[in-house]
């Protein structure tokens, strides 16, 4: 193994696993914490390991088990005497009054209270009383569980604690019973209490030693009067885990429940047994049996002696691996920051040193090439941003580079565009593909792609370009393309807003008779291609309001343009879904209804008229009264050009005038 001198670069530790001597000095220090900690781990745990931990739980069931079943016991003894008080201030004459009876169990003695229900039966059977949760019952309510238990005492002639009783209710039931005599010593009545079993077993004292622990009560015949699971009340004890081998010894009927604990032990469990001789029951905690490897505090012994040896193992590592840490930390630095500025590289024999020689030699490289580039890059940058047009290069059909022009006709940031796909720059997804076919044949055919386009700024509006665009390296191995765009949107909306002008009203926006025979013609001559009878051809309306003149002269020329830009407005809010308006000069207006039946044309030309005449503008403090005469003719083929249609929709307004104006007359 080579030697290894120490580290002079201070400020950083570390440790890696390399190829080379250290990797042989690792491993072996590896085995060695391994056979330590495997050696520490064995010994604790044979230390941990007792015969004497079996027995203090066994010890400390058996007591509570004991505990448990006196407790009970006492309880039951308590009872008795409780019932004994209760049937002592009872006499043959006070048996004849069930109310007095009653009376005395109520507020003589606290039996009523304690017990869930009080029986009173006489010699010969007949049940005298019946009181339950304080309430007298029926005599015939009475379960036949406790009838008989009842029955079964006045057989015996002696206090007696029955079996548990399954009645109707969810819980099974104890009986008590004593006998009354009368003073020669003979028998005339017996007083029994029930009392539900689970109250007779205290909740604190039945907490189990484990969670997996279970107590139980059960008779000598084996059923089950405690259970943590109520499902299980009743049942056969013979079913628990661990309690098969008291069948043989301790649960047969002819055997009869004595004092003391028993304990045994089953596969995984402990169980340990009490005897009640009084009522003849079992009290029996089944808990599981400690796994060996699990006693004591050895678990925690282990894991901090183990972690003492990682803790020790890992200073050790740091610093054989000092050196090759430190270079694993300054490699990586090279490739982001000047080499000049890093700090001295590790100095260390072997294969540290030969890979530090390597990396100064890459760095140096390095330095000279990112010196030519960026002075590149500077160049470039400033042919970019200087340049009068917008460049834009596009890659594998993504915005791979753009200029500050370009950015600015598309009305975003480079950040915003660059990366995003070309398809962006377009309003749908059917402009873009037919683009897409264009340019890929003028670039098989030419190279290059010359034209004008519209493309879809960031802030939703358009703007109008004109474009040259060149492939940049061959073509079939996917290259990019470069885009030079001229802005020409102001010679577009130029050109645009003369035509557009030319065609509309300047005072209302509405279009002016030249745009309104340029739409009616083909319209026309759509119905002139249609023989036959139409009944859906369309109409026109054409509406000369009444009496404008007088708003003109009396209020003034600003008026009455305020009045026709209003009237203009709404007849295009109206006619909106169902065509178009426009107006035909002075006071005169145009509303061209295609698909529109003669019915609905009147109709709505009735509806137009009396909403204009329930107008009533105010100007200069005064209001006037408007209202309009509306021709209507028919769209079709009848008409031979516009000029004849338009002209029969007038005859049709001054027909409309000539009877007395407001009204609407069909041509």
């Amino acid at each position: 193994m080579k030697r290894r001198a120490r580290c002079t670069v201070p400020g950083h530790t570390g440790f890696w696993w390399a190829p080379g001597p250290l990797v042989a000095t690792l491993m072996l220090l590896a085995v060695l914490a391994l056979w330590l900690g495997g050696a520490g781990t064995a010994w604790l745990a044979v230390r941990a390991l007792g015969p004497g931990q079996q027995q203090r739980q066994t010890a400390q069931q058996d007591a509570e088990v004991e505990m448990l079943a006196r407790l009970l016991a006492g309880k039951i003894e308590q009872n008795q005497r409780l019932l004994a008080f209760a049937a002592s201030g009872i006499t043959p004459a006070l048996l004849e009054s069930p109310a007095l009876v009653q009376q005395w169990l109520e507020q003589g003695v606290p039996a009523a209270r304690w017990f869930d229900s009080l029986l009173l039966a006489r010699s010969h059977g007949e049940v005298s009383l019946y009181l339950r949760h304080g309430r007298v019952q029926p005599a015939d309510s009475l379960e036949p569980a406790e009838r008989d238990g009842l029955r079964r005492a006045l057989a015996d002639g002696k206090p007696l604690v029955s079996g548990p009783l399954a009645g109707t209710g969810s819980e099974a039931r104890l009986l008590l019973t004593m006998p009354l005599r009368r003073e020669d010593g003979s028998l005339f009545a017996v007083l029994g209490g029930s009392l539900r079993l689970p109250a007779l077993l205290p909740p604190a004292l039945a907490l189990p030693l484990q969670a997996e622990a279970r107590l139980l009560v059960f008779t000598r015949d084996g059923t089950l009067l405690a259970h943590p699971d109520p499902a299980r009340l009743l049942g056969d004890v013979r079913d628990e885990p661990g309690l098969g081998a008291a069948q043989d010894h301790w649960l047969t009927p002819a055997q009869p429940v004595t004092e003391g604990v028993r304990h045994w032990q089953a596969p995984g469990l402990l169980v340990s047994l009490a005897g009640m001789p009084l009522p003849q029951w079992w009290v029996a905690r089944v808990s599981p049996a400690p796994a060996p490897l699990l006693q004591g505090g050895w678990l925690g012994q282990v894991a901090a002696w183990l972690l003492l040896l990682a803790l020790g193992l890992l200073l050790l590592l740091a610093w054989l691996a000092q050196p090759l840490a430190l270079l694993r930390h300054r490699a990586p630095q090279l490739l982001q920051a000047d080499p000049a500025t890093l700090e001295p590289w590790p100095q260390a024999r072997g294969e540290v040193n030969a890979l530090v020689q390597v990396l100064r030699q890459l760095g140096a490289q390095r330095t000279s090439l990112r010196t030519q580039l960026a002075q590149q890059q500077r160049q470039f940058q400033a042919v970019l941003e200087h340049a009068p047009l917008g460049i834009v290069i596009t890659r594998a059909g993504r915005l791979a580079l753009l200029n500050r022009q370009a950015c600015q006709m598309l009305g975003a940031r480079r950040e915003a565009l660059q990366g995003r796909h070309v398809g962006v720059l377009h309003a749908s997804v059917t402009d873009y593909e037919r683009l897409t076919r264009q340019v890929g044949q003028a670039f098989q055919a030419h190279g290059a792609f010359r034209g004008e386009l519209c493309l879809l700024r960031q802030d939703g509006g358009a703007v109008w370009v004109r474009v040259q665009a060149h492939v940049l390296g061959a073509l079939h191995d996917g290259a990019g393309s470069l885009w030079l765009l001229e802005d020409m949107t102001a010679e577009r909306q130029a050109q645009r807003q003369q035509d557009w002008q030319a065609g509309h009203d300047a005072l209302t926006q509405l279009p002016n008779r030249q745009l309104l025979e340029q739409r009616l013609q083909p319209l026309l001559a759509q119905y002139q291609a249609q023989p036959g009878p139409q009944e859906e051809g369309g109409v026109l309306l054409f509406l000369d309001l009444d009496h404008f003149a007088v708003i003109n002269d009396e209020a003034g020329h600003e008026a009455g343009n305020d009045l026709l830009r209003q009237v203009g407005n709404f007849l295009q809010t109206q006619v909106r879904a169902l065509g178009w308006a426009a107006r035909l000069g002075g006071d005169e207006f145009a509303l061209v209804l295609p698909g529109c039946t003669v019915a609905r044309g009147l109709a709505l030309a009735e509806e137009l008229r009396a909403a204009l005449q329930a107008w009533e503008p105010r100007y200069q403090g005064r209001s006037f009264t408007l209202s309009a005469s509306i021709g209507l003719v028919r769209l079709d083929a009848g008409f031979a050009s516009v000029a004849e249609l338009l002209h029969a929709a007038d005859m049709a307004c001054c027909s409309a005038k000539r009877a007395g104006r407001n009204r609407v007359v069909q041509g």
